[in-house]
């Protein structure tokens, strides 16, 4: 197997030139987020903390982005069931120097913005967390509440990824399995999430990177044997080779694996709907994905700025294997899988 670097002690992200110093992965995010090193203008820097919470049947996106031409919070529900849709969102222009994120989303922190009817609250605390959102959909009053929880010494993958050009990089930490508890009310509408079957993953990320790129990004979380399982896989960003962001989680232990592929780009034939095959190098995962709905958004109807996405939500069979070989069988696991083109 191909050795990836694994960062295991505390270290600067950026050079002074902004380069990444020293390219690889760890299990609690022990880059030091220098932004002031940031080359080229920091025009080009995007941040967001970006939280994903479902129970299989309806999925929450709270979302606050800061691109330096503009900031964004928003709130997105998806019935998965039936593709009923509503979100509110406040943006606001040319912020590169205010509404900067936290430089560690793997740490305590505490993060608040309100502007233009809008209110957004991420309070991260050592082993539990909240998300609150409050907003107006349609001129009903929209609002959202979580509780989350990590479990003791919670890892999770933290990945810094180069590109070719100077001074570009991809810097990510995903955290899931966090079980996760709340509600969203639109008027008079309730939707309680609980814990027996809701998970919370974050997607925590910083960089610069040019202008047109395209990912995979699979996750998700279940209990399996009473205990939280859960699954991270993103491919097709940047120079992978000196660490992959794949990775098993089981009882709070992140377990490394390789390089992940499909076995047939989904793309070709129009396949969303149908199955997805996952595979590894070295035989440490093989699911398949069957689908049941996928949440395309397309905002780059010119082709020229945006993303156009299609995050597949569905259920995931087959088996992985840990890292002292205990292999584990995946019956029916609700997660999803994404493929995304992008040019901001």
């Amino acid at each position: 197997m191909i050795k990836q670097n694994e960062i295991t002690e505390r270290q600067p992200l950026l050079n002074p030139d902004g380069s990444l110093q020293n390219p690889g992965w760890c299990r609690h995010n022990l880059y030091e987020y220098n932004r002031e090193d940031i080359s080229p203008s920091i025009m080009r820097l995007k941040e967001w903390d970006f939280y994903q919470v479902s129970n299989g049947r309806q999925m929450v996106q709270i979302n606050f982005f800061n691109i330096s031409l503009a900031s964004c919070a928003m709130l997105s529900f998806v019935d998965l069931q039936t593709g009923r849709k509503f979100e509110a969102m406040a943006v606001e222009p040319l912020t590169p120097n205010k509404h900067r994120l936290n430089r560690n989303g793997d740490e305590p922190n505490y993060f608040a913005y309100k502007h233009g009817g809008v209110e957004l609250i991420f309070d991260t605390k050592e082993t539990s967390g909240t998300l609150h959102f409050s907003g107006k959909h349609q001129g009903k009053t929209l609002t959202a509440d979580f509780s989350y929880d990590k479990l003791p010494n919670h890892e999770s993958i933290t990945i810094a990824t180069p590109f070719k050009k100077q001074g570009h990089f991809f810097y990510t930490n995903k955290i899931n399995c966090m079980n996760t508890e709340g509600s969203v009310k639109l008027g008079d509408e309730v939707f309680e999430f609980i814990k027996a079957d809701t998970f919370t993953v974050l997607d925590w990320g910083r960089g610069v990177w040019p202008h047109s790129n395209m990912w995979y990004w699979g996750n998700g979380s279940t209990f399996l044997d009473g205990k939280i399982f859960g699954f991270e896989l993103t491919w097709g960003f940047g120079d992978t080779s000196k660490a992959t962001e794949t990775a098993l989680f089981y009882d709070g232990v992140c377990h490394k694996i390789g390089e992940v592929r499909l076995e047939k780009d989904p793309e070709v034939g129009n396949a969303w709907m149908e199955p997805w095959h996952f595979v590894d190098r070295y035989g440490r995962l093989d699911l398949t994905m069957t689908p049941f709905y996928d949440n395309h958004s397309n905002m780059m109807p010119l082709n020229i700025i945006g993303m156009n996405t299609h995050q597949v939500h569905g259920l995931w069979n087959g088996h992985v294997v840990l890292d002292d070989g205990t292999r584990l069988e995946i019956k029916d696991m609700y997660a999803f899988c994404e493929k995304v083109y992008n040019k901001w």
